[in-house]
């Protein structure tokens, strides 16, 4: 068991590593409203920051943020506006980082609960924060893609079976639950969607595996739960536009699970773009100043 443990500890510190640009330091600017809970509870898990443009406006479209951590962090949202952020206020765009609970504190789906309860407390508390709530984008890397894929595929799906497992994606995270959860268009960088071909990009992958931490039990014992966490097996032609990008030497989520997204999203007619980074690591190279252009000018085009 404690070896079991640490080598999960290591390999989350491995992927949170790989998970960041390089030349990266902090934040340049403070967020214009920092640590607002979005649950109405008193988690680290449920806290929210808020960036807005540097420029005078009554309000700001919306691009929800989310970090990558092998779904094992639940406080990284300066990390994520770290990595991505600053392009999309200098874009123009307000930015939501959210933190979410992590695998070691809930099992899925709560994650995807956390982010649409988050979207929902944004619609729900607009004017008070300069949100234009008109479009909401949603990006995020590693296990933040999945989770920002994961929003977008389940626009409007309340709750779903596969076999004898049902789970409420929805969720009531924080109430406002007359509000939607929808999202207008995704930038998935290099997420892991399609956990049932993470191994080999043919099968699951073993008992110590993140996505084995996520769903609590072996992958192979549980394929029901795979199916239900792999926002490949959601997609439809009810999705929002989605962009996709991976680099081709990632060494941690397999290059194919954008390959294989990328086409079924394609098949369905949801996807503006699929960019291969010849040469991108797991965030290294594959964050680049062509890509993060590529994203924002994909957010304002979606956005009009």
């Amino acid at each position: 068991m404690k070896k079991t443990v640490l080598s999960l500890a290591l390999l989350c510190l491995s992927l949170l590593s790989w998970a960041q640009p390089q030349g990266v330091g902090q934040p340049s600017v403070l967020p214009d409203y920092k640590d607002v809970n979005y649950a109405g509870d008193d988690l680290e898990a449920h806290k929210l920051d808020i960036y807005l443009p540097k420029t005078n406006k009554d309000k700001y479209k919306v691009i929800v943020l989310i970090y990558g951590s092998a779904w094992f962090a639940n406080n990284m949202k300066g990390m994520a506006y770290m990595s991505l952020g600053k392009p999309l206020t200098d874009a123009g765009f307000a930015v939501v980082s959210i933190n979410h609970r992590s695998s070691g504190d809930a099992k899925f789906p709560a994650q995807i609960n956390d982010v649409k309860g988050a979207i929902r407390f944004i619609r729900a508390n607009a004017d008070k924060y300069k949100l234009d709530t008109s479009f909401i984008g949603i990006t995020g890397f590693s296990s933040g893609g999945h989770l920002s894929s994961m929003a977008g595929v389940t626009n409007g799906i309340k709750k779903r079976t596969v076999g004898g497992t049902t789970i409420d994606i929805e969720g009531t995270v924080g109430g406002n639950e007359k509000m939607s959860s929808k999202v207008d268009a995704v930038v998935d960088w290099f997420g892991p969607v399609d956990m049932s071909r993470m191994e080999n990009c043919e099968t699951v992958k073993d008992a110590n595996s993140p996505e084995a931490a996520l769903i609590g039990g072996s992958p192979a014992d549980n394929m029901d739960k795979i199916t239900l966490c792999s926002p490949f097996s959601y997609v439809s032609k009810k999705c929002p536009p989605f962009m996709v990008i991976h680099g081709d030497a990632d060494n941690v989520v397999p290059y194919c699970q954008s390959v294989y997204f990328s086409e079924e999203l394609k098949s369905k007619g949801k996807l503006e773009e699929f960019i291969t980074v010849p040469g991108g690591q797991h965030g290294p190279v594959t964050f680049n100043e062509e890509t993060f252009k590529k994203m924002t000018d994909f957010f304002i085009k979606e956005a009009k």
